[in-house]
C-alpha cells in the first residue's frame, strides 16, 4: 500500500485528529489558521481548539489575487499561474504558524484548505443557457499545500456541493450543525463575512430536515471596497467609525434594494461578483447619488446589508416567529453600525458572538472546514434539511498526498 495512503488510513482510524483548517475570505486580510483536535464524527464530533492565528496578507499578495478576483475577464495565464503561488503562500504560512507554536509538521494529521474563492457562479446568477450548472472556483493547489507542508493536504471542498446539485456554498450548515446545535434552543448562526449568510438549527434532536443555511446578500462586501475606492490607504471602516459620521440616504438604499435577487427564493447564493463596485455606482446613477459623501454612503451601505439580513429571516420564518437567538461571526460582528442596524430590523432577536458558544467568531470558518475534513475521513455523509433547502449528503474535499 501507499505508505501515504496507509498514513490516512491510520488518521481515519484514530480516536482523534488534529487538522489545520485554512480559510481566506473575500475581504483578503488573510489566511485563518486553526490548529484543532477533533475526536468523534456526526453528531458525536468533539472540538478543542487549539491554537488559531490570522496570517495577514501583505499589500503585493491582495493585488494579485484582486487581479483576477470577481473578474468575467481574466488573463488565463496569470490565473494559471497564481493557482500554485497561492498554495505555496499557505503552505508556508502553515509552516511559519507551527514554527511559532513549536508543533512540528508530522504532528499534524491533516490539513484542510478552503482555497481563495476569485469567482462565485450560480446559475441564477450567470444565466448561461449553454451552462447549465453551477460554479465556483477556488485558488491556491491542494498538492502544493500538501507538497509544501509534508502534510495530507484535503482542498477544493465546494466542487462535491456544486456536482451534488448545490451552489457550492454556504457550506455552514455541515459544520454548524455538527458542532452548534443545542437541546435549549433553536438558533440562527449569522456570518457577516463579505457575503452575509445564516445557518437555522432546529433544536438538537428535534427535526433536522428544518435545518438550512442560505446567503442573504452582501456583509462587508461592499463596504470595505467604497472604502478602498475613496480612501486607497484603508482596507475597511475600522469599528464602523465613518459610517457613524453619515446619514442613511433612503432613495440610495431602495435602490440597493432593488434586484431581483432580494426576491428570489431561499435558500441562495451570490458574490462580489453580483454586489461589486459596479452595482453601487448603478444604484447611486438610478437615484441621484452619485456625488454622495463616503460617510453617508457607508452609512447608507451598513443599513442596506443588515436589511437584506432582516428581510431573508422574515422570508425564511413567514408562518412563524423566527428564532430569538442569534449568533454572530465575521468581520461584520465587529462594525457597531452594522449590529445596530440589525438589532433595530430584528428586535425581537438577542445577539451574542458565537464565542459564547465556545468558537471564536474570527476562527469559525477555518474550523468549519477541519470539521469537514474530519468528516471525509472518518464519518459518514449527513444530510441536513429537506426539499429545496436540502444540504446534500457527500463527503467534501479532494485528497492530495504529500509525495
Amino acid at each position: 500500500m501507499n505508505p501515504h495512503l496507509a498514513r490516512l488510513h491510520q488518521v481515519a482510524s484514530q480516536p482523534s485528529r488534529r487538522i489545520i483548517g485554512l480559510m481566506s475570505g473575500t475581504s483578503l486580510d488573510g489566511l485563518d489558521v486553526a490548529l484543532c483536535r477533533l475526536s468523534g464524527h456526526g453528531p458525536g464530533t468533539r472540538l478543542e481548539l487549539e491554537q488559531f492565528r490570522t496570517v495577514p496578507y501583505d499589500d503585493d499578495t491582495r493585488a494579485r489575487i484582486r487581479t483576477v478576483f470577481a473578474r468575467e475577464q481574466v488573463s488565463l495565464e496569470y490565473l494559471t499561474l497564481l493557482h500554485p503561488w497561492l498554495g505555496r503562500l499557505h503552505a508556508d504560512a502553515v509552516l511559519d504558524c507551527l514554527r511559532e507554536w513549536q508543533i512540528r509538521p508530522d504532528e499534524i494529521d491533516l490539513i484542510a484548505s478552503h482555497g481563495q474563492t476569485v469567482y462565485h457562479a450560480p446559475q441564477h446568477q450567470h444565466r448561461r443557457l449553454e451552462f447549465p450548472q453551477n460554479a465556483t472556483l477556488q485558488l491556491g493547489d491542494g498538492d502544493h499545500v500538501a507538497v509544501g507542508t509534508g502534510i495530507i493536504t484535503l482542498s477544493d471542498f465546494r466542487q462535491k456541493h456544486v456536482a451534488a446539485g448545490g451552489e457550492g456554498a454556504p457550506l455552514a450548515a455541515y459544520g454548524d450543525f455538527l458542532l452548534l446545535s443545542s437541546p435549549d434552543e433553536e438558533r440562527l448562526l449569522l456570518n457577516l463575512g463579505g457575503i452575509a449568510n445564516f445557518t437555522y438549527l432546529p433544536r438538537a434532536g428535534g427535526d433536522a430536515h428544518t435545518a438550512f443555511s442560505t446567503d442573504t446578500g452582501p456583509g462587508n462586501t461592499l463596504l470595505d471596497a467604497t472604502v478602498r475606492i475613496f480612501r486607497p490607504g484603508l482596507q475597511y471602516d475600522e469599528g464602523g467609525r465613518l459610517a457613524a459620521d453619515g446619514q442613511v440616504h433612503q432613495g440610495l438604499l431602495s435602490a440597493l434594494l432593488g434586484h431581483d435577487f432580494f426576491v428570489a427564493p431561499l435558500p441562495k447564493t451570490t458574490g462580489p461578483e453580483l454586489f461589486s463596485p459596479d452595482y453601487l455606482a448603478d444604484a447611486q446613477e438610478r437615484s441621484g447619488t452619485l456625488t454622495l459623501g463616503l460617510e453617508d454612503t457607508l452609512a447608507t451601505l451598513a443599513e442596506f446589508s443588515a436589511m437584506s439580513v432582516a428581510r431573508a429571516v422574515e422570508a425564511a420564518f413567514a408562518e412563524r416567529l423566527a428564532p430569538t437567538a442569534v449568533y454572530t461571526s465575521g468581520g461584520g460582528a465587529h462594525n457597531p453600525v452594522l449590529m445596530a442596524a440589525l438589532k433595530r430590523h430584528l428586535p425581537h432577536a438577542s445577539f451574542a458572538p458565537t464565542d459564547a458558544l465556545g468558537v471564536p467568531g474570527d476562527a469559525k470558518e477555518a474550523i468549519l472546514f477541519a470539521v469537514l475534513a474530519n468528516e471525509a475521513v472518518a464519518g459518514q455523509p449527513v444530510a441536513i434539511g429537506a426539499g429545496r433547502q436540502r444540504v446534500p449528503a457527500v463527503s467534501l474535499g479532494k485528497i492530495s498526498l504529500p509525495g
